[in-house]
């Protein structure tokens, strides 16, 4: 700790900054490329340590990749430190064995870490936890429990760190590869009290596009996304072209493959996924829920619950609630939704026979006794008597209707009056 009688100002500048960190959501290949390249950055920038925020339940990388993570912590040429927070934060799976490595590991109050699964082997060792390896194994601590046992490193606070600015606390005088962190100094309010002022934080965190790629490679989001692209795509193309429904369904469903592209994946429940949809396109055509309709239901269900693979013990698949939600979803959209967003579409307004009755036209090809005219810009199939055959392009006039057959006759020199046959309807 700097000495008293220092300006807030001049006491903050005095110290060298500390790097923050934050890792949070599925540990991917992202994630794992970024806490490796923030240690080389922090190792270069002047930082005295590396601090890394975080909130994990568990990663979809392999455990050779993670192991790899795990040594660039054990190795780093300054003191890197987790801190599990804040309040309510996890850290699962193989991420929670970062722990183990790292030089100050510290929780926040309501945070828990576990289910570490089997231990890495990092520089020819083994990960360990010590006298907690049994317990993190297969359950979870909280941070009394964790520091019970042992588990945290140079946590002293029975309180925990409740926020970030805490672990700078924490840190503060910390001697870790014989060098002494100095994290925090005494200075001078302009009240001319003594406070204590913490060092510099530099916060980073994933740019624009890793962060979006980091949020799609999520077993939620991707299921979500596929199932909105797919939905769109049957709708579009199987009723009205493209539109703006394909294009977003397109762009989520390009989003979607590349979120599952980071996960662990079951060939043959994506491809029962891919035929469920196909089985609901078969009735979405025809604008009637059957059969089919049931078949894609039950194909979807099955490949909701299988086509997401575990890691290292820790299952991918998306909680009961985005499941339930989803395969609800899907089911009232291709049940009652698209059927009737097809007939709406493709409905076609009646026209009354008064309407009809009287209005004239051109035959469309010959007429005799039946063929095709145009009346109103529509076209419509007729008949005619066969004394009076009408030839391409002769004038008609109509004079009945036969469920949708018109009955029509020439405008001049009818066999038939229209002002009879018009009173005989």
């Amino acid at each position: 700790m700097s000495g008293h009688g220092a300006s807030a100002a001049d006491g903050a500048q005095k110290l060298a900054p500390v790097d923050v960190v934050e890792v949070s959501g599925m540990v991917d290949s992202i994630v794992a490329d970024s806490i490796e390249k923030a240690i080389i950055r922090s190792q270069g920038n002047g930082a005295q340590a590396l601090v890394l925020q975080l909130n994990t339940r568990g990663a979809v990388v392999g455990r050779e990749r993670m192991a790899e993570v795990l040594a660039a912590i054990a190795d780093s040429k300054i003191p890197v430190a987790i801190w599990v927070g804040p309040s309510g934060a996890r850290a699962y799976g193989l991420p929670a064995q970062m722990l183990a490595v790292a030089d100050v590991t510290a929780m926040a109050p309501g945070a828990r870490i576990g289910r570490t699964g089997t231990m890495l082997t990092v520089n020819d060792a083994q990960v360990s936890f010590g006298m907690a390896d049994d317990a993190l194994a297969t359950g979870t601590l909280g941070f009394l429990e964790a520091r019970e046992q042992k588990a945290l490193k140079f946590s002293t606070d029975d309180r925990g760190v409740p926020v970030l600015r805490n672990m700078l606390y924490a840190l503060d005088s910390l001697t870790i590869r014989g060098t002494t962190l100095d994290t925090v100094t005494d200075v001078l309010s302009s009240s001319g009290q003594v406070t204590r002022e913490a060092t510099t934080v530099r916060f980073f965190k994933l740019g624009l596009v890793p962060r979006l790629l980091h949020t799609v490679a999520n077993p939620p989001s991707a299921y979500l996304l596929v199932t909105i692209g797919l939905a769109l795509l049957v709708f579009e193309f199987f009723t009205a072209g493209i539109g703006i429904g394909a294009f977003v369904g397109a762009v989520c469903l390009i989003l979607g493959c590349m979120g599952m592209g980071a996960i662990p994946m079951n060939g043959v429940g994506v491809a029962l996924l891919l035929a469920s949809f196909v089985a609901f396109a078969v009735d979405v055509q025809v604008g009637v829920p059957r059969l089919w309709t049931g078949v894609g239901l039950v194909l979807y269900t099955i490949a909701s619950f299988t086509m997401f693979q575990s890691v290292d013990g820790l299952t991918m698949r998306p909680g009961w609630l985005s499941l339930s939600v989803c395969i609800s979803s899907v089911a009232l959209t291709f049940i009652a939704g698209m059927p009737s967003m097809v007939r709406t579409r493709f409905a076609t307004p009646t026209i009354g026979r008064e309407n009809l009755l009287g209005t004239t036209g051109v035959a469309v090809g010959d007429v005799s006794p039946e063929g095709i005219v145009l009346v109103d810009g529509a076209k419509w199939h007729a008949r005619t008597n066969r004394a009076t055959p009408l030839l391409n392009n002769a004038a008609i006039r109509v004079v009945g209707i036969d469920g949708v057959t018109l009955q029509v006759e020439p405008l001049e020199g009818a066999a038939k009056d229209y002002r009879e046959a018009r009173s005989s309807h």
